[in-house]
């Protein structure tokens, strides 16, 4: 059964707006920040990895966002670029705003934490008068993301593309990615992400970041039902409620719920798994495929990101997804 509607003949499959920052991914592994000397960068940010993915997987994708006027600035834009991805709607601020950097520690495959630097940054100095109506549009899908909302103006730029998409028929993906030491409070975590989520047909996210967004609900048993019923109630037409190891479970507008196997891997790193995640079930949705084939891929791109140094850099082709699942399958690949 198809729960999304995609429009025909748009110039772009995809277009993401929001953070766009560097990652600075320790390179001794196994052992803490304060023992790590060096560093290797990467292009960073949720929704900036989401849209390199969608990309890798072979569509036609945009992105709408803000840089600073700096080395990083460039080397953001001519990333993009280089991955096919149009920056037309990528803007240079002008105001001395810095480039976002979040430096990782990778303890062990399972310890790893994020050091950020998010004072003054740049991509929350999108402004509304800076999105191109006309590019979302153009554009099949629309992706936003949490962290683009935790300041204005970036928060009604965003705003602002949903209106767009929503005027212009173009389905609307929300990746919760939330990060708590962006905000001032829960309860302005919880305002902004419900506000967000009631305007869009894709919601995807941790039980813990929707407990983000049930500050003003009665739900103390953390009920995934109870949750996915609420969206579903507004615009969502699909919901995946993520449990770590214990897999996802996507809640779609028929009531049903759909389970998929997932696959193992060599972890070296946990971070970057939502983000490949996210761009192979949106592929696989966008392909039409069924809710749990769409997961399984989602699964099997977030194993060769995690079994990865990088994030941006190993988002994977669909050559390379299908290979690894047929793998999987062989039972050439374990975890470990």
């Amino acid at each position: 059964m198809t729960y999304i509607s995609f429009p025909t003949d748009r110039k772009f499959d995809f277009a993401a707006i929001g953070r766009l920052c560097i990652d600075l991914n320790a390179n001794e592994i196994n052992r803490p920040m304060e023992q790590t000397m060096t560093f290797t960068k990467y292009v960073g940010g949720s929704p900036a990895n989401i849209a390199i993915g969608m990309s890798r997987l072979g569509l036609k994708t945009a992105f709408i966002g803000k840089i600073a006027d700096d080395q990083m600035g460039r080397f953001i834009e001519g990333y993009l670029q280089d991955k096919g991805i149009d920056t037309e709607n990528v803007i240079t601020d002008k105001t001395g705003a810095v480039t976002g950097l979040a430096f990782t520690e990778i303890k062990s495959p399972t310890e790893c934490s994020i050091l950020m630097y998010r004072d003054n940054v740049a991509d929350l100095k999108l402004s509304p008068l800076e999105v191109n109506e006309e590019l979302i549009a153009a554009s099949k899908m629309l992706l936003i993301s949490g962290t683009a909302l935790a300041a204005s103006p970036s928060r009604e730029a965003v705003f602002l593309a949903v209106d767009y998409a929503r005027k212009h028929g173009t389905v609307v993906a929300f990746d919760i990615d939330y990060r708590p030491y962006t905000w001032k409070s829960a309860e302005e975590t919880a305002t902004y992400y419900n506000l967000a989520a009631e305007k869009s047909d894709i919601i995807i996210g941790t039980r813990e970041e929707f407990d983000s967004m049930e500050r003003f609900e009665n739900n103390p048993k953390r009920i995934d039902r109870y949750t996915a019923d609420k969206w579903l109630n507004h615009s969502a037409s699909i919901v995946i409620i993520k449990h770590g190891k214990e897999g996802s479970i996507a809640y779609t507008k028929d009531g049903s719920e759909h389970r998929a196997k997932s696959y193992p891997a060599k972890v070296i790193k946990t971070f970057g798994a939502g983000d490949s995640y996210a761009a192979g079930f949106l592929y696989g949705v966008f392909s039409g495929w069924t809710i749990e084939k769409s997961m399984e891929y989602g699964s099997a791109a977030a194993c060769i990101v995690i079994s990865s140094h990088s994030c941006s850099d190993a988002m994977p082709t669909v050559a390379q997804v299908e290979g690894y699942i047929e793998r999987c399958e062989r039972g050439e690949i374990t975890a470990g």
